[in-house]
């Protein structure tokens, strides 16, 4: 995927209204040289006075940029940690493929990715998870004029679809021995579908339900099916790095405990799916 990794990665900046206050993150352009800081935490950070999270945009409802900063429910997550740590978010938008190896973690770019990851055992072997913070399912979505019900309708009737590069829905439609279109993001599987370069897509559900509120978006296509595949999403670190994975886990639990979870849930999701929203620890 020559396409993905030679994409250029940007600083950007974060913003999110949490638990009645905003917290921003800023970019900042003290350098400290390319040495780490530690935190009152005990944390040690890639750049002293920030958290720098690697992403991959667009992926609403999870992140996107919206007003010129990069909003969405998982920025407003880490804000969470980054706040604890007493420190500001920085985002850096970076190749998809960066977070199956770790790479970006590993050369000390990022301290964290946030990117709607799905935890499998495969990427366990590069990076380290923290607790699962989302329960997930693949959504089937189609032209309204497909003729198409179901993922078997896709097959059966030859079908072109669509799913987002090295991502868990296109694996998992590979693995039903489809041939799918590539997109290089979520933002892109949905411009395909629109134009009609697929007639149907596998994509992550929360993406399609933010998709869906728009009525022009809602006339023309429906959800044909829902895959339930098991997945739960998870923030990453770099193996090794407890420190920082108890801190991420840490506002997790402390944002489920004391409902801001619930909030930020039906701020990014949409109603609150408690059975979504409060997955077991992996």
């Amino acid at each position: 995927m020559n396409t993905l990794l030679g994409r250029r990665t940007r600083v950007l900046v974060a913003a999110t209204a949490t638990a009645g206050m905003t917290l921003l993150a800023a970019c900042t352009s003290t350098d400290d040289g390319g040495g780490g800081s530690t935190t009152a935490g005990g944390v040690e950070l890639v750049k002293a006075g920030q958290l720098t999270t690697c992403t991959h945009l667009p992926y609403p409802p999870f992140q996107s940029e919206i007003d010129g900063k990069v909003q969405g429910f998982d920025v407003a997550l880490i804000d969470l940690v980054a706040d604890d740590l007493g420190v500001k978010q920085q985002i850096l938008d970076t190749p998809f493929e960066n977070f199956k190896t770790g790479a970006f973690l590993n050369s000390g770019e990022c301290d964290l990715a946030a990117a709607g990851m799905t935890i499998t055992e495969e990427r366990k072997k590069n990076v380290d998870f923290s607790d699962p913070y989302f329960n997930a399912t693949q959504a089937v979505l189609v032209d309204k004029d497909s003729g198409v019900g179901s993922l078997a309708d896709v097959k059966a009737k030859n079908v072109k679809l669509g799913a987002q590069a090295q991502t868990t829905g296109e694996d998992y439609v590979k693995g039903e021995g489809f041939d799918p279109v590539s997109f290089e993001s979520s933002d892109a599987v949905l411009n395909g579908l629109r134009t009609g370069q697929v007639k149907a897509v596998v994509i992550d559900y929360p993406v399609v339900q933010g998709w869906l509120k728009d009525k022009a978006n809602a006339d023309a296509f429906e959800v044909a099916e829902q895959i339930d595949t098991g997945e739960q999403y998870g923030f990453t670190v770099k193996k090794g790095n407890t420190a920082l994975r108890e801190a991420v886990n840490k506002a997790l639990a402390d944002a489920k405990a004391d409902g801001t979870y619930k909030k930020l849930y039906e701020q990014w999701i949409g109603p609150y799916d408690e059975s979504a929203a409060s997955p077991a620890a992996s």
